[in-house]
């Protein structure tokens, strides 16, 4: 049974537990016409005013940011180093500007799709084993973001396909690439799966 995921679910105060949550749910865009999907197999969370790593820490609002203060279930997409555009999903009410980060998934539909997209084999892990490749993948650019996930005419939304995981199937950790960050980048706001062989490096789960 596949479920749209609706504006409540965005909702929730606590970015910490959506981050674990949408391990297993099911990212989907339809792009041109084509569908494609893959499970969401690794995350981070980033909580807003009091995240030092979180592009919206102690409240700054600038034109990237601003769809950060929006109410949960939009995309917020913004481009890393200049290369690769990294689709994060807001959280939280109104102005909270939470986000949570997509940072791995495990193709599922439109395979042969996303494998022309990256320009590579199908097979090969590379493909969506990263936030910058899945987003290419998947055809997420930054033109995407501030996009609604919860609307019928979405192009990019999540699916309750009923994967779940057990606590002891999950790991987490430290984020990646925010050592500038002072303590906050040593938060365990990074979730995934463990032994997915989609999840990016590193892994540290015992």
């Amino acid at each position: 049974m596949k479920a749209r995921l609706p504006q409540s679910y965005f909702l929730s105060e606590d970015v910490i537990f959506l981050a674990k949550d949408m391990l297993g749910k099911i990212l989907v865009t339809k792009i041109n016409g084509h569908q494609c999907s893959g499970l969401i197999v690794e995350t981070e969370a980033y909580r807003g005013p009091d995240d030092k790593a979180c592009h919206a820490y102690n409240n700054r609002r600038t034109k990237r940011t601003e769809v950060m203060f929006a109410a949960g279930g939009v995309a917020y997409v913004y481009l890393c180093y200049g290369i690769h555009h990294l689709m994060n999903i807001v959280t939280g009410p109104k102005d909270f500007a939470h986000a949570v980060l997509i940072r791995a998934i495990e193709p599922m539909d439109g395979i042969e799709v996303m494998a022309k997209r990256r320009q590579m084999l199908s097979t090969q892990l590379r493909l969506t084993n990263g936030p910058g490749s899945l987003s290419m993948a998947m055809g997420i650019t930054r033109k995407k973001t501030g996009n609604s996930l919860i609307c019928n005419t979405s192009e990019i939304w999540l699916e309750d396909r009923g994967i779940t995981y057990d606590d002891q199937q999950l790991c987490q950790g430290p984020r990646i690439g925010i050592g500038s960050s002072g303590e906050a980048a040593f938060y365990p706001w990074r979730f995934y799966i463990n032994n997915n062989k989609y999840v990016s490096a590193p892994k540290t789960c015992q």
